[in-house]
């Protein structure tokens, strides 16, 4: 089937052409460079995997309730609309959210992938430019894994969203080499990631798990990248070009904020955007949701030294400052352990009932004798 005839929007464009500015860089040094970009980069060749055999695609996924998501999690839980709707009704809500997020998802992985393949292009060493080349095929692989749950497990596609869209393209349309990192790497990804570990920790359904904790694995490592190559870099520039990418950030973590909140999914319901806005509002889930988001970004923008006054207001009235304290370091060694642990449980569960299959063989065997 068609990709088009999964979109949720019937005349939804496939295609989307970002004029393109900036350098391509060359580097005719090829010296050891910096050992922890190097280590990085060996770490991300080791860790390459290959999503039709490590996600087991055989699990079934209910796409009427694809994460378990719980009433009380639905932004229009205890209104008029959600008492007259049926069994079946809620049920839809639940794929098209599931849809909704999860097409953000894929959408924001190919931009992943397009600006990892601009930073190989655009960075002026090395040493950032072969480990963006991982970083690269690992974007291709999200892509190519949360394209795959939404054709075979949920049978419908949501349009990217208008102003991810807009900070993608702003991000992509700019010159300077840095930033495919801070639009990306910093405030895409950076929300993303909390996203993916919000319904990873919340989920008890085993295929959108495993699809998130592998996904997160990788992600740990490009988070780390990001604030290695722009904490080196922003050290070297004038304050008023930190308060130009100070600004950059502000404009973007309050789009994100503001407008990521799958009001699509209620219009296309029948709700009055007026109304499903106000829900979004209201809904005690989606604040929290909201405030999350941040618990990747704030860190990661302090620890690379974007931290003036205008951009520590701006967390302020987000109600999202104190998440500047929280250790991303220990937040990333977390989304490891996670992917490690599943892998082994996977692992141990398919040994035993590789031992309990021989076993099967020797009695039948004997039996047989």
């Amino acid at each position: 089937m068609s990709t088009r005839d999964l979109y949720t929007s019937g005349r939804q464009d496939l295609s989307w052409q970002v004029p393109a500015t900036g350098a391509a860089r060359f580097s005719w040094e090829y010296d050891e460079g910096r050992e922890r970009l190097l280590n990085l980069y060996q770490k991300g060749k080791d860790k390459q995997w290959d999503g039709a055999r490590r996600i087991d695609w055989d699990l079934e996924v209910d796409p009427l309730d694809p994460l378990g998501t719980p009433d009380d999690a639905m932004s229009i839980y205890g209104t008029r609309y959600w008492d007259r709707m049926s069994a079946a009704e809620r049920g839809e809500l639940r794929k098209h959210y599931t849809s909704w997020q999860f097409s953000q998802f894929l959408h924001g992985e190919q931009g992943a992938m397009v600006c990892a393949a601009r930073i190989v292009e655009s960075v002026p060493d090395l040493d950032a430019k072969f480990y963006s080349a991982t970083q690269t095929m690992d974007e291709a692989r999200h892509a190519e894994i949360y394209g795959r749950f939404l054709h075979e497990k949920i049978g419908m596609l949501y349009p990217i969203n208008d102003n991810l869209q807009a900070l993608l393209g702003d991000t992509l349309r700019d010159s300077r080499w840095d930033m495919p990192y801070l639009g990306m790497q910093v405030l895409i990804e950076g929300l993303a990631l909390a996203a993916f570990g919000m319904i990873r920790d919340t989920t008890d359904k085993p295929l959108p798990k495993q699809i998130l904790a592998y996904v997160m694995q990788d992600e740990a490592r490009h988070v780390a990248f990001g604030r290695m190559a722009l904490r080196d870099y922003y050290k070297q520039l004038t304050d008023a070009e930190l308060r130009e990418r100070e600004e950059f950030v502000i404009e973007g973590c309050y789009l994100m904020r503001d407008r990521l909140r799958g009001v699509e999914v209620l219009t296309n319901f029948g709700i009055p955007l007026k109304e499903a806005e106000e829900c979004s509002e209201r809904s005690e889930y989606l604040q929290l949701f909201r405030q999350l988001l941040f618990s990747r970004i704030v860190p990661c923008v302090k620890d690379i030294g974007l931290w003036g006054k205008r951009l520590q207001q701006a967390y302020v009235d987000m109600g999202v400052f104190e998440m500047g304290d929280s250790n991303l370091d220990q937040l990333m060694a977390q989304d490891e352990e996670i992917a490690e642990k599943l892998d082994a449980e996977r692992f141990a569960a398919e040994e035993r009932e590789r031992v309990a299959e021989v076993s099967e063989a020797i009695a039948s065997g004997a039996a047989d004798a």
